[in-house]
């Protein structure tokens, strides 16, 4: 699988570092209970279809990018600079 980054353009998978989820990933409050920090560090969902998650260009420019993806074919479908999708979730969230 082929990855494009945004700064240095196609590099292969292997380059790069997965997260997960990038609208679910939220980490919990300091105050929060054991079990939700527990379910937090250890439990992740695993769809099949389409996903945006978020991965680090690690062997590259360093870079957090959202990558639209379809875990069954591997197609995907774009990748942008998780700062501009995080400022395109909040202009949405105002809207």
């Amino acid at each position: 699988m082929r990855v494009t980054c945004p700064a240095c353009g196609a590099r292969d998978r292997r380059e790069f570092y997965y997260l997960g989820d990038a609208v679910a990933l939220q980490r919990p409050s300091p105050e929060a209970s054991d079990e939700v920090w527990d379910d937090y560090l250890h439990n992740r969902d695993n769809p099949a279809g389409e996903t945006r998650d978020l991965w680090q260009h690690e062997a590259g420019c360093g870079a957090w990018l959202v990558v639209r993806r379809n875990t069954i074919t591997h197609e995907i479908y774009d990748v942008t600079l998780a700062r501009d999708a995080k400022q395109a979730l909040q202009e949405e969230a105002e809207a």
